[in-house]
């Protein structure tokens, strides 16, 4: 397309977006009315050249016609067909199809060059710019030109054939358009022209010359401009969405106070001049003034459109050269990677422009308000079109994401490879690693990991340019780097805490064997222990500590590389390799203290053996003089001077063991004590005699002075034989001691010689043997006494019997709080015994029967009710009560074969009472039982609200029943013992009164049941048989629902 066309194309497309003023249409009754001019009115000469053109093709068509008839070859005569194959409207149909398709072939004038630039003039150049848009353009112009030649070949086909009313034939695209009516022109026109003109003229202010010069102007100052300079835009390099934003604001106010100060004086100088409205009738001012306004209004908006559509093409994807260039950074906060700012902040900017740019000269007043200087100025109307701004977002929009797609992407990556650092990922595994059991190399690997990301990431660049935004990554890069090294901080922090520990632990072990090595044993063992320990220490708790130090050593040449020790930790290393030095002056300390005790400690082991055995010899001649005890009053020194004696042996004996164990540990041969388990042997059976004799010197003395009434003769007979074997073994044991002692100086005394045989004497008697014999001769004594303890001290003596034995010997014998038994023995009642005897006889066999009244009573103590809830009436009920019912027959019969004993009549009333309430008890439960069985089986009828209607009578009978019924049962679940819910007072008879009442109300159901039968007999057979009951409960309930009708449509 030539730049001529292209120029022809912009003016038009200039021209056409002026708003003007709507046209004033003439009234329709102007120059029609006046038979004069109807003639020249209905005049068309295109009609008339319509006419000529259908004439021109239609001769042109028979031409054609006759032409191709002389060249066919002569037809055959039709064929005989009958009369339905060659119908008149068949023929007319083939005939016009034919006909048509002689016109449809005939030239068709094709659409005039002028048309076509004209269409093409209407649109934008915006719409026409690149390669694909103008293949488009000459698609759609060949489309216009043959949609033009199809339209020509069906006016045509219409104009000259009539369509035959044929069904089959194809539909045509409908009739076609009228043809336009002329004016007529019969009647005279010239007035009606003329006053048609010269309202025009009056409404059309459009063509006043102050228009024109209005026009002029703005092309002068609106002409190729916009409001902003995009020019230097992306020249400024990178730059923050603010401070365009900014700039672009300044320079609008800039560019709009130029304008209210250039181009709206000149416009209000135009108007205040005298000609500017010359020619304006005063009548049409307002609508002069609208013209100007509308005007003036066209020309703002159409520099408001070309500046929001220069804005727009900076962001065009085809030419970047003008794309501004925005500051983005990639941000690292709160573990998050961000946009700063964000890509919303920056679309919000970016769109915010177009708003600025629109609301730029929104208050330029109209011309009337400025000449008229009203308080409330009228503003222009300059507000951009919805659909503009609609378009400017839209693209923006769409270009701004687009451009902003790498970003995106970039970041993406950035999340991609290090999001595991931040989401959780590196904490967990870290966490792990923890907890799991490494060696430092194994750490430092895993650290160094870390370092090497940092490292990385250092290394990343820290700008990415991109045709719209340079992305910078310094904060990120920065951020990741310093959360890497914090993880390796972390471990290394760890490890450093284990370094230290182990530091510490090697510092403390060297202490400690300083400490052991240096302290002076106490005892010998102390001393040996210690040899030993210092042994090992040297060899291998030594190499141990050496290899671990050589450790610690590998591990701090890492350290020193990557982590900064403080003050404390530095001297704690020192600490650690200085020790093997420090350790051996040490050592050499310890073998001189070992020696020095070594040397003490023998000889204090010599100093006491020989005390030892100064002791033993002490021993030996105390025990020899127990054989010359021989008082029984002071028996108790005796055992006292035996225990001391066992004391000091047993001290011998430690100091035995101590001696022996230092021995050993000195590696000396264990020094024997015969003589100290001798003196063990000897010294027992002296021990137990004295302790014997003791003991039965008290027991004497507890029974002849202690209280009378606490004595029991069982008891007193069974120690007294106890004590009677015990003092005759011991006489045996040392008779037989002193007859082995007596052979042995026989045999010694054979190996001297003559003269002293004669010298020697008869042994002495023995003094432990005359104190045997005599507590022997004390049992055999007291032996006596027994059978009185016996009889007078019976647990069963009551006050009744001692009266009885104080009528036998004619005085008071009844026995208080000062009476003994030496007191009753001094009284000589040894005549009276066979008939004390009798009596005590007696009063053991009441104490029997006495006994076991009590233990019947004892025994219902525990025995309670076991109770149960019934379904969900809230009431308990008895269950289990057949052990209850066991132990009532057992005892009853128990109390009246005591009561048939002969000894029971000192307390007759008592066992009569207890049987009595035995046997009420039993009764108790009996009709218990009988209440609980009718009220379980009798409680689900009378539930039912119909029953108690049925049954009136019976119901509330039953209501009674259920009410003593809960109240026994509330004042049993109170306390469920046996004995204390039977003392209800009137329990028995109140259960007897409901007994009653319930064989009433059976009687009432038994009649109701048999009325019910009588009347349904073959139902009540019916369900007894399907459902297998037979109890009157279940024919009652079954049959007295089926009479009601509640299960009338129910199968049981």
């Amino acid at each position: 397309m030539s730049d001529a066309n292209k120029a022809a194309i912009a003016a038009e497309k200039e021209a056409l977006n002026l708003k003007l003023p709507p046209i004033v249409h003439l009234p329709e009754n102007i120059g029609v009315d006046t038979p004069t001019q109807s003639k020249l009115l209905k005049y068309r000469r295109s009609k008339e050249q319509q006419q000529k053109i259908n004439q021109l093709v239609i001769d042109g068509a028979k031409r054609n016609l006759d032409r191709t008839l002389d060249k066919r070859t002569p037809l055959l005569p039709p064929p005989d067909y009958p009369q339905t194959m060659t119908s008149e409207m068949k023929k007319k149909g083939f005939n016009y199809i034919y006909m048509k398709q002689c016109v449809e072939s005939s030239p068709i004038v094709p659409i005039q060059q002028e048309w076509l630039d004209h269409m093409l003039r209407l649109i934008p150049e915006s719409l026409k710019e690149g390669k694909e848009r103008e293949e488009l353009l000459e698609s759609l112009i060949n489309e216009v030109s043959s949609d033009f030649e199809n339209s020509m070949r069906r006016y045509l086909v219409q104009s000259v054939l009539v369509k035959p009313p044929v069904k089959w034939l194809e539909d045509e695209g409908g009739p076609l358009p009228e043809s336009p009516v002329g004016l007529d022109y019969s009647n005279p026109w010239h007035s009606s022209y003329v006053q048609a003109r010269n309202q025009i003229f009056s409404n059309l202010h459009i063509i006043h010359p102050t228009m024109k010069m209005l026009l002029d102007l703005g092309y002068t100052t609106f002409a190729d401009t916009v409001l902003l300079d995009f020019t230097g835009i992306r020249a400024k390099g990178p730059i923050d969405c603010e401070s365009l934003k900014t700039d672009l604001s300044i320079q609008t106010r800039k560019a709009e106070e130029k304008i209210m100060n250039t181009w709206y004086p000149k416009v209000i100088n135009l108007f205040t001049k005298k000609e500017a409205l010359e020619g304006v009738k005063p009548e049409k001012l307002d609508a002069f003034y609208s013209c100007v306004s509308t005007l003036m209004s066209n020309q703002l908006k159409d520099l408001l459109r070309r500046t929001v559509e220069g804005f727009v093409k900076l962001f065009d994807p085809k030419d970047q050269q003008r794309l501004p260039i925005f500051k983005i950074e990639l941000t690292f906060d709160d573990d998050k990677m961000e946009f700063y700012p964000t890509f919303q902040d920056l679309e919000d900017n970016v769109l915010s422009l177009v708003e600025r740019i629109a609301e730029a000269l929104q208050n330029v007043q109209t011309v009337p308000s400025w000449l008229s200087g009203t308080s409330t100025p009228v503003n222009l109307d300059t507000e951009l079109p919805e659909h503009v701004l609609h378009w400017a977002v839209d693209t923006l929009k769409a270009a701004v994401h687009r451009n902003l797609e790498g970003a995106r992407k970039h970041y993406e990556t950035y999340v991609e490879k290090y999001n595991w650092l931040f989401d959780g990922t590196a904490v967990e595994n870290i966490e792990t690693f923890q907890t799991e059991d490494h060696t430092f190399d194994e750490y430092t690997e895993f650290i160094e990991k870390f370092f090497s990301l940092a490292s990385e990431i250092m290394l990343l660049p820290q700008w990415i340019h991109y045709p719209m935004v340079r992305l910078d990554c310094e904060d990120l890069k920065t951020g990741l780097t310093n959360k890497a090294k914090a993880f390796a901080n972390i471990l290394l922090n760890d490890i450093a805490s284990k370094y230290r520990k182990e530091n510490e632990c090697i510092c403390s072990e060297f202490e400690a064997i300083k400490e052991h090595a240096l302290k002076v044993p106490e005892t010998t063992e102390e001393m040996m222990d210690l040899i030993s320990y210092v042994e090992k220490a040297r060899t291998v708790g030594i190499e141990e500590l050496i290899l671990r130090i050589q450790e610690s050593k590998h591990q701090m040449s890492y350290f020193l590389d990557v982590f900064l020790f403080p003050q404390e930790d530095l001297a704690l290393n020192a600490t650690v390799l200085m020790w093997p030095r420090k350790i051996n002056p040490i050592f050499d300390e310890n073998d001189e203290l070992i020696e020095n005790a070594k040397h003490k400690k023998e000889n204090e082991l010599m100093a006491k053996r020989e005390k030892l055995i100064l002791e033993i010899e002490k021993e030996s001649r105390r025990m020899e003089e127990f054989t010359e005890f021989a008082e029984l009053e002071r028996m108790q020194q005796y055992v006292t001077d035996v225990r001391q004696l066992q004391k000091r042996i047993q001290e011998s004996e430690e100091a035995v063991q101590f001696i022996n164990k230092e021995e050993e540990l000195f590696k000396w041969e264990l020094t024997k004590y015969p003589e100290l388990d001798k003196l063990k042997v000897n010294i027992e059976p002296y021990q137990k005699f004295f302790n014997f004799v003791l003991k039965w010197q008290r027991s004497e003395k507890r029974w002849m002075d202690g209280g009378f009434l606490d004595l029991n003769g069982e008891s007193m007979e069974a120690d007294v034989e106890e004590f009677s074997r015990e003092i005759f073994k011991t006489l045996k044991f040392f008779q037989t001691k002193l007859k082995k002692e007596l052979q042995e100086k026989r045999k010694a005394a054979r190996k001297r010689s003559l003269e002293e045989e004669k010298i020697e004497e008869e042994p002495k008697e023995n003094a432990t043997i005359t104190m045997c014999s005599t507590v022997m001769e004390q049992i055999k004594a007291f032996k006596e006494y027994i059978p009185t303890v016996s009889i007078l001290c019976n647990p069963g003596m009551r006050a009744r019997h001692w009266k009885q034995m104080s009528e036998i010997v004619g005085y008071d014998l009844t026995p208080d709080s000062g009476t003994t038994l030496r007191k009753v023995l001094k009284l000589n009642l040894t005549p009276y015994v066979e008939q004390f005897e009798v009596i005590s006889a007696g009063a053991s066999k009441e104490f029997s029967l006495e006994k076991a009244m009590n233990t019947m009573i004892g025994t219902w103590d525990d025995i309670a009710f076991h109770l149960s809830l019934y379904r969900d009436t809230g009431v308990c009920i008895l269950s289990s009560v057949d052990e209850i019912q066991a132990i009532l027959d057992d005892q009853i019969i128990k109390t009246q074969t005591m009561r048939g004993s002969p000894f029971i009549k000192p307390f007759e009333h008592e066992i009569k009472a207890w049987e009595d309430r035995l046997i009420r008890i039993q009764e108790t439960i009996d009709e218990w039982l009988k209440v609980q069985a009718q009220w379980l089986y009798l409680e689900p009828i009378f539930c039912s609200e119909d029953i108690m209607q049925q049954m009136p009578e019976e119901g509330r009978q039953f209501q009674t029943v259920d009410r003593h019924w809960r109240d026994i049962m509330k004042f049993c679940a109170k306390d469920p013992k046996v004995l204390a819910a039977t003392s209800l007072t009137g329990l028995l008879e109140k259960l007897q009164n409901c007994n009653e009442l319930l064989e009433k109300i059976m009687k009432g159901l038994n009649a109701y049941l048999e009325k019910k039968r009588l009347f349904f007999p073959r139902l009540i057979q019916n369900l007894q048989e399907e459902t297998g009951f037979e109890s009157g409960l279940a024919k009652l309930y079954f049959v007295f629902l089926k009479c009601s009708g509640h299960l009338r449509h129910r199968k049981l």
